[in-house]
């Protein structure tokens, strides 16, 4: 079985309220859809969500890169999913110049690897989770639903107090709080938080890079009281190394997101003993297969780590993301 032909197109949409955290604000989204056509008709889909701040790439790079990059010349046939699985993990796009860490493309890769591994999923009757099953025997636990974790932005005053029952009368296990947006009292939210969803919800914070070196440690340490179990990229990626020291100097366990895009920042992180956690999100991580490997890499290292996702996501990505968490 051959692809036929693989289209991108630019996606714009509009959220129903404005995302906003310490390090950018967002009222519409960005993607790019990449349609991917076997000989025989069958036609997949797949979804990368660009973000410069995150991958430092936008759509109109992501969009260049995919023209500039000969995919005609890696195309192979696939007699059968396995094969389209490893050729899926082949699949590279042109090195961006100054690209030390391997990011900068990835939504754009992303895109291409789900839409070629839906086809061919549907061709051959096997779903995206069976990739882990292939790849990764050792991460593969099949689940037949995935839970979510609630998520609390910019809200406060009684917008939080809405928000913070909101996710206690639906029963949610676990919550995140974004913290570090200029102006607010992460201390009082906190707290705010915490004395609404009890003392039983698993609480998290994420700082979206918020926070200099020299202050991590005394933001981290003022919310300590309020029981949270991890703090998400604390400080900015310019100042990863200084975490390592940061890491012995709190309680909370760090977990990296921007700081891990691929595996070159697995790798330094890990070497740098800068962290305990690592946020895994789709795009971020070039795709399906990226991030299953990097999951494999948390585990010999004795990380934990979760599966994130990124504002914006259409019902393809977030589809191809439930298959990752129901597998992994």
């Amino acid at each position: 079985m051959h692809i036929a032909e693989l289209t991108a197109f630019r996606i714009r949409i509009p959220l129903k309220k404005a995302i906003r955290h310490a390090s950018h604000a967002r009222t519409e989204t960005e993607n790019v859809l990449v349609r991917c056509r076997l000989d025989n008709g069958i036609i997949g889909f797949g979804e990368g969500v660009p973000r410069d701040y995150v991958t430092g790439e936008t759509i109109e790079q992501s969009l260049a890169l995919l023209r500039a990059t000969d995919l005609r010349a890696q195309l192979e046939p696939c007699r059968d999913f396995v094969q389209a699985v490893h050729w899926a993990e082949r699949l590279r796009l042109n090195p961006v110049p100054g690209d030390e860490r391997g990011r900068v493309g990835n939504a754009a890769r992303c895109a291409v690897e789900l839409a070629v591994l839906d086809a061919f999923g549907q061709h051959f009757g096997e779903p995206l989770s069976a990739v882990t099953r292939i790849l990764a025997p050792e991460l593969y636990q099949p689940q037949a639903w995935v839970r979510y974790s609630g998520v609390i932005t910019s809200a406060r005053g009684l917008r939080l107090r809405f928000a913070a029952w909101a996710m206690r009368l639906n029963r949610f296990d676990q919550l995140k709080v974004k913290v570090g947006i200029p102006g607010y009292d992460d201390v009082a939210r906190l707290r705010r938080v915490r004395r609404i969803v009890g003392r039983r919800m698993d609480l998290r914070i994420d700082a979206n890079e918020a926070w200099p070196a020299t202050q991590a440690v005394e933001r981290i340490t003022e919310l300590q009281p309020f029981g949270i179990t991890s703090v998400e990229q604390p400080v900015p990626h310019a100042e990863l190394a200084q975490l390592a020291e940061i890491r012995l100097r709190v309680q909370t366990p760090i977990m990296l997101d921007e700081s891990l895009c691929s595996m070159h920042d697995a790798e330094t992180a890990i070497a740098l003993k800068c962290g305990q956690l690592f946020n895994l999100r789709l795009s971020k991580c070039g795709g399906m297969i990226p991030s299953i490997r990097l999951a494999q890499r948390a585990r010999q290292a004795d990380w934990g780590y979760q599966l994130g996702c990124q504002v914006g996501e259409t019902a393809v990505l977030s589809a191809a993301g439930r298959h990752f968490a129901a597998s992994v």
